[in-house]
């Protein structure tokens, strides 16, 4: 369900918005399932201009079919392939995060998904040169930790500035306020950061669980309409705007006791493909950075695959990594 919303589409303005909630029109379902002449007349505004809006919008959420040979020549064009900067992640990710996609880290606290998603940021603006949206809902990101990381990768000062503010940083604390962001980069910040330095390439949400979860089970009958209009949104900006989306998502366990991602069944149809961190302890160490990432769904890979990496990787690493355009032909999926 997408609600409607202020500038959604010429004519929609915050007026009629608030006219159309009045009549009980909260979304675009609403809208063009409804009588255009009776509600024309509710809301004091010509059936022409309501009429026009419900055209625009059944243009702007209905789905066209598209042919199989076009929608492949449309991926080998437009897909690219973005390195995490880790050997081991990449090598779970069929090379690295791919356009058009969301990729999804899940693991428990203290597993690495922020640190994997601050070295993906690092990686992405300092060697290929690309901007990177980070959207932060816990308020673990700092600057100074992305410095860290870059000094390790170059001691050009200039360049260290330079790849930080490729890094656009928005903080959010509720599932509201994510889907105003999500919606403000969809609706033209992308663009903008584009035209300041270095095409969009990634969108990190760390974490999504954080204002979903709060939100699902009790009586709170709306988390799962809220829950996929952020599913929703994720996949459009990934799709219509050639970015790869991370996000980042808790842990549960299944009544057998196995470790699986968070936010149900519903949301595990959302993203491409889905890592499991976990942590690594290490004999003689309280805190190691050694961690294991399991592949548990991929359309191009075989679930099950293990890797190991140290998260300090992205703080030595001294490898420049380069941006792919490929797309293959894989049969084994999961």
């Amino acid at each position: 369900m997408v609600l409607l919303r202020d500038g959604m589409c010429p004519g929609l303005d915050e007026a009629l918005v608030r006219d159309l909630r009045a009549a009980d029109i909260k979304s675009v379902e609403d809208l063009v399932s409804s009588d255009i002449e009776e509600l024309a007349q509710k809301c004091s505004v010509s059936y022409k201009a309501l009429f026009a809006i419900r055209r625009v919008l059944l243009a702007q959420h209905a789905a066209f079919p598209v042919s199989g040979a076009d929608l492949y020549e449309e991926l080998l064009s437009s897909t690219a392939i973005l390195s995490s900067g880790n050997p081991s992640l990449d090598k779970l990710l069929d090379s690295g995060l791919y356009t058009g996609e969301i990729t999804e880290l899940a693991g428990g606290p203290g597993s690495g998904k922020s640190q994997v998603c601050f070295g993906v940021a690092v990686n992405i603006s300092h060697h290929l040169k690309r901007s990177v949206m980070y959207i932060d809902t816990t308020g673990g990101l700092t600057a100074t930790r992305l410095l860290q990381m870059l000094k390790a990768e170059t001691s050009n000062t200039e360049e260290q500035m330079e790849a930080l503010q490729r890094i656009h940083i928005f903080c959010v604390f509720d599932i509201f306020s994510l889907l105003d962001t999500l919606h403000s980069l969809c609706s033209g910040r992308l663009q903008q950061a584009s035209v300041g330095g270095g095409c969009v390439k990634v969108v990190i949400v760390d974490s999504v669980s954080a204002v979903i979860a709060p939100v699902l089970g009790g009586k709170q009958n709306e988390g799962m309409s809220l829950m996929a209009q952020v599913a929703g949104v994720l996949k459009t900006m990934a799709k219509d705007f050639n970015v790869a989306a991370l996000v980042t998502n808790h842990v549960t366990r299944s009544d057998s006791g196995e470790v699986q991602p968070g936010l149900g069944l519903s949301w595990s149809h959302v993203p491409r493909t889905r890592i499991l961190l976990e942590r690594m302890e290490k004999a003689g160490t309280s805190h190691s950075s050694l961690r294991s990432a399991t592949l548990i769904k991929s359309s191009r890979q075989p679930c099950h695959i293990r890797e190991e990496f140290d998260l300090q990787w992205w703080s030595r690493s001294e490898e420049g990594t380069s941006e792919k355009r490929k797309l293959e032909d894989d049969s084994n999926s999961c």
